[in-house]
């Protein structure tokens, strides 16, 4: 399998935590293993025998099996929270561990467009451009930067304080938005801010979890696997630990 991935235009940095492409040329299926990563997805898709398509995917809470067809082209883009309200205008709850497929030349995209992913990265960046919504809720954007930049390791309380927004409101606003409380959101985004240190084999916490079961506890509950065996990686079913060299 081919894998690539590039960060977003300066202008996208705050909605757009990449774009990528998946391509498996091999007329073999290949197994892998969806890890849950904190981000939510736009795919185009086409496989040999299949129709072109787009899918929107939601945000994991698990661990889910799947498999890349033979002979598939992928061209995705990785959203960060803040382009669910403030690029797309749409709410993620009822996508949650799901797809959904989007309507027919959703974004002007087709099958041609596949062929190049330079030429892909750059014909969505130009229209993800002229999605953006202004007035951004600074709350929000400060919010999201600091889950971020902190890797999911502050408080519900720590970030509600920091930004003036009361927990209950930011719960309500996470639940509505993207069907899972803030604290679940950030117990993924440590775990996948951890993947880095577990493929380099450091398999102790590092990012403020209580203790080693703890850390043991946490990356099973996500991955299926404890970290040993994920730092392993056999035949490289955990796509994400995968993308993490493209970076």
């Amino acid at each position: 399998m081919e894998l690539k991935s590039i960060q977003p235009a300066k202008s996208l940095t705050d909605f757009v935590e990449s774009i990528w492409m998946l391509r498996n040329d091999s007329p073999e299926e290949k197994a892998i293993i969806v890890l849950p990563d904190g981000r939510f997805d736009i795919i185009f898709s086409a496989a040999a025998g299949e129709d072109f398509h787009a899918t929107l995917r939601g945000l994991d809470t698990h661990p889910e099996q799947g498999v890349i067809p033979g002979n598939m082209t992928m061209f995705a883009v990785s959203f960060k929270l803040l382009a669910v309200e403030y690029l797309l205008d749409i709410k993620m709850a009822s996508v949650l561990n799901e797809g959904q497929r989007l309507t027919d030349g959703f974004w002007n995209i087709g099958p041609a467009d596949l062929a190049d992913f330079e030429s892909f990265c750059a014909k969505i960046s130009e229209t993800m451009s002229g999605l953006i919504k202004p007035d951004i809720d600074n709350r929000k954007k400060e919010l999201f930067d600091l889950i971020y930049t902190s890797q999911g390791t502050l408080t519900v309380q720590e970030l509600s304080d920091r930004v003036a927004w009361s927990r209950r409101q930011i719960n309500r606003y996470f639940n509505e938005q993207f069907g899972i409380s803030l604290k679940a959101y950030c117990n993924i985004f440590r775990f996948k801010a951890s993947l880095q240190q577990i493929k380099e084999g450091r398999l102790f916490p590092e990012l403020n979890y209580t203790d080693q079961n703890h850390f043991i506890k946490e990356v099973k509950r996500f991955s299926g696997v404890v970290p040993k065996e994920l730092a392993k990686n056999q035949n490289g079913r955990f796509i994400l630990l995968s993308e993490l060299s493209q970076q």
